[in-house]
């Protein structure tokens, strides 16, 4: 027997252009998954879907800013439609804000909000009903080490993730019945693209010096790779973790527990 097949099964992925977002697509896509991915950055989703479908797999991209409603409820209906059921949400979608309390601005702390929050709750709320009329399905959500422990200089960003465990949190309580299950992923820091804009942005000149720096504030000595989140992601989301719900999951080589 095969593991962690997703055959027959459809997935939306929120933020699947890049980064985590694309890592989960590709491993749901290799799996059977129909894969839909949604995406401000419509290019980056057409690319990871191109390459889902060069690799075999099946996957649609959607343009659509989560922090809009309307819009996301649109797109998930649209996909109803089409697919005939939706089984998996992945929330993934997300943006970052660097400054403690003090130099974050009422505009920073919005934007952070209207995306990594709200723009959860909106995908959540656009799904949940289909999921109770088909009889089940499974929610995940991409929160953060920064849900549970403290990080110099991500106030804005704490808040969101730390709202984003709570909220998943809740909706595996109220949906037991229903057959659906929610859980939350929280990563410590990855190599994405994310991290080598910022480095450039930030450090110039000094962008390996810093890679170093942050790479060692894992006790294990590096940052995840983007699949390795998408491999756990890929488990939770699948049949063989039926009894997994209402729980997060760090995957911080060992930050929160081992960084004393």
């Amino acid at each position: 027997m095969e593991l962690f097949r997703l055959d027959h099964k459809v997935a939306v992925i929120t933020g699947g252009g890049s980064g985590i977002g694309q890592a989960i697509a590709k491993c749901f896509g290799a799996q059977g998954a129909r894969v839909h991915i949604i995406e401000l950055n419509e290019e980056g989703g057409r690319s990871t879907a191109e390459e889902i479908r060069a690799a075999g797999g099946q996957a649609e991209v959607h343009a659509c800013n989560v922090a809009d409603q309307a819009a996301v409820i649109n797109v998930m209906d649209s996909i109803v439609q089409q697919a005939g059921k939706l089984d998996i949400l992945v929330n993934c979608a997300g943006i970052a804000h660097v400054g403690n309390l003090e130099n974050t601005g009422e505009q920073d702390f919005d934007r952070v909000y209207q995306v990594n929050v709200k723009g959860t709750y909106n995908c959540m709320y656009a799904v949940i009903k289909q999921m109770k009329t088909q009889g089940g399905g499974v929610i995940l959500n991409i929160a953060s080490i920064a849900s549970s422990v403290g990080i110099p200089d991500r106030f804005a960003y704490s808040m969101s993730k730390g709202a984003v465990l709570t909220m998943t949190l809740s909706a595996a309580k109220d949906y037991l019945g229903s057959n659906i299950r929610c859980n939350c992923i929280s990563p410590a820091r990855v190599h994405t693209p994310f991290v080598d804009g910022f480095l450039a942005k930030n450090y110039p000149g000094k962008e390996a010096e810093m890679f170093d720096k942050l790479s060692k504030t894992q006790p294990i000595g590096r940052m995840a790779k983007p699949v390795e989140v998408g491999h756990l992601a890929l488990y939770l989301c699948s049949d063989e973790a039926g009894f997994i719900t209402g729980c997060d999951y760090p995957i911080d080589g060992g930050f929160i527990r081992l960084n004393n």
